[in-house]
């Protein structure tokens, strides 16, 4: 059973979209290699030429498009996967889940959701047997600002994490970034660089072949 220094450890390396909590000893130890990957704070990729959102007084779903589909990002030897679906009906959904080797660590589900007072981010921990990490309910997270290249969202209760920064490099890569401000102990960043996942060639059938 993971005790609970390892699930906030794991916390904070999903959160990464998502957004985090506090890293163990061991983890902030470890200097992962992952392509694009950085538990310490580094300069941020320059950013591509990307299309601008839509030029609106406030910020919609629309303006997070560009996430649906499947994105995978290395964090030293987990694997982390999500995807998104596309907008509608006022939210967008996501699933995340994080592995090492031949382990599943942790899921995560997490929704964009489109309010009158602006959008929020939802997300909640869950073991592989859909058991609720956090007792106290979903944590939420609100838009604070947006450009074309990054979304910053704020949390308004705590530190775990204060920011989580998506970080857009170009139409299939984009960062993101956590900043956690624990009640005790030093600040951290962590950060994930995501690829975008494209779908594998469909391979002719039987049937197709053996009419050619």
């Amino acid at each position: 059973m993971q005790n609970a220094a390892e699930k906030l450890g794991l916390r904070t390396a999903c959160t990464v979209v998502c957004l985090l909590a506090a890293l163990p000893p061991i983890a902030r130890a470890q200097k992962p290699t992952g392509v694009g990957t950085q538990s310490v704070t580094a300069a941020t990729p320059a950013p591509q030429p990307i299309p601008a959102p839509a030029s609106t007084t406030k910020a919609t779903l629309t303006d997070f498009a560009w996430l649906e589909g499947r994105w995978r990002g290395d964090w030293g030897p987990r694997v982390a996967e999500l995807a998104w679906f596309a907008p509608k009906a006022g939210l967008m959904t996501g699933l995340f889940r994080l592995v090492e080797g031949d382990k599943t660590l942790v899921l995560e589900l997490f929704t964009l959701v489109e309010k009158p007072g602006g959008i929020d981010f939802i997300f909640r921990h869950f073991t592989p047997d859909l058991v609720p990490w956090e007792k106290s309910g979903a944590t939420v997270l609100n838009l604070a600002s947006l450009d074309p290249k990054k979304a910053d969202f704020e949390n308004a209760v705590n530190g775990l994490p204060k920011h989580a920064i998506l970080i857009r490099v170009d139409a299939d890569t984009y960062t993101a970034r956590s900043e956690i401000i624990p009640g005790t102990g030093d600040p951290q960043v962590i950060e994930i660089t995501y690829h975008r996942q494209k779908p594998a060639p469909e391979k002719p059938s039987a049937g197709n072949g053996a009419r050619r």
